[in-house]
């Protein structure tokens, strides 16, 4: 077995009950200001398996090509490719859009059914007695995406996953440019079959700076990034879900802000620009990693740091109170401690 890497990282997050530290969270952070590394909590040049956290960049390619405008794609469409979505009715409706504006069909998709991760719409697949299709996979939009850059690139359309081949190589030249490390970057297999990649916390978070601040691309990459990021910002919801903490993200700041969570404690932020954070005014990419790859270790973490760069004015919005300290309540409702952030930001 591989040795543990950064075992030993600062705690991100505790988990308080009845007035005590029960559990924590260690983890890394890396963030990005303005074309250079800025700060970083933990090693932000440890190797971290992106998963999910990549499928903007992984999207690019397909943008670059024009694909979307020879489709007619709509922002649902490309919000969906960038997603790991809840596989609700209208995600499921969108993936097999995309499939169909290529002639694909679902049964195409190299992705294989899970359950879907929206409670309401699981409860009801279940009760009417229904499979899970592979459009019901959260993955789903992304491997519809690569489907029709297979295509476009002459690729054996039944091999569109193979790392190998011309999309796929795309693909890989897309997410080291973003990063700005040298190509061929490791890649491992991710949950949903399709290649993921390993790369320094510090290079996806100014991967992150990049997508949502282009200006130094050339012409076809930048116009892309900022399709992906627009598209994503009028329709959140695609991105994940209704709930869940990229779309809650995404509703403060639409077109300003890109976050994308990665499966295993995984979780980037992109934000452009903005005179009116005094403290980091240029575009700022972060990278987070949690060690036990906890979802609760991130979110407080990455919206305690969002208050602190200046992104919320006076106050957290309440929409995203809940991400921000999180209760914990007991089987009768009582609440009996909460989970927040450990870093002290002003320390950094």
């Amino acid at each position: 077995m591989p040795s543990l890497p950064c075992a030993d990282g600062p705690v991100l997050a505790t988990v308080g009950r009845s007035g005590r530290i029960e559990s924590w969270h260690r983890g890394a952070v890396a963030v990005w200001h303005d074309g250079a590394p800025w700060f970083a909590a933990g090693d932000a040049s440890a190797a971290v398996v992106c998963r999910s956290a990549t499928k903007p960049l992984q999207a690019l390619p397909f943008l670059e090509r024009g694909l979307d405008r020879q489709l007619g794609l709509d922002d649902a469409e490309i919000a969906v490719m960038c997603a790991s979505h809840d596989g609700t009715a209208a995600h499921v409706a969108t993936v097999r859009r995309l499939l169909q504006r290529g002639g694909f069909s679902e049964d195409q998709l190299g992705c294989g059914p899970h359950l879907p991760f929206d409670a309401a719409t699981r409860k009801q697949l279940l009760a009417s007695g229904q499979e899970p299709t592979r459009a019901h996979n959260n993955c789903s939009g992304k491997h519809a995406g690569f489907l029709h850059l297979a295509h476009a690139c002459g690729d054996a359309v039944a091999q569109y996953l193979a790392p190998d081949n011309r999309s796929q190589t795309e693909v890989m030249a897309a997410v080291a440019a973003m990063a700005g490390v040298p190509a061929p970057v490791e890649r491992g297999l991710d949950g949903c079959g399709a290649p993921t990649f390993v790369l320094p916390l510090q290079a996806l978070a100014r991967a992150f700076a990049t997508l949502v601040a282009p200006r130094d691309l050339p012409a076809a990459r930048a116009a892309a990034c900022q399709r992906i990021v627009g598209a994503a910002g009028r329709a959140p919801e695609m991105l994940a879900g209704r709930t869940r903490l990229c779309a809650a993200l995404l509703r403060t700041a639409p077109g300003r802000m890109f976050a994308k969570n990665g499966a295993e404690g995984v979780y980037a932020v992109g934000l452009s620009p903005d005179p009116r954070r005094q403290r980091c005014p240029g575009a700022v990419g972060i990278a987070v990693k949690v060690f036990d790859g906890q979802t609760r270790g991130y979110e407080p973490v990455v919206v305690d740091l969002l208050r602190h760069l200046g992104c919320f004015g006076d106050a957290v919005p309440a929409a995203l109170q809940p991400f921000w300290v999180q209760p914990i309540t007991n089987t009768q409702g009582v609440p009996v401690g909460e989970i927040r952030c450990a870093v002290d930001w002003s320390r950094r």
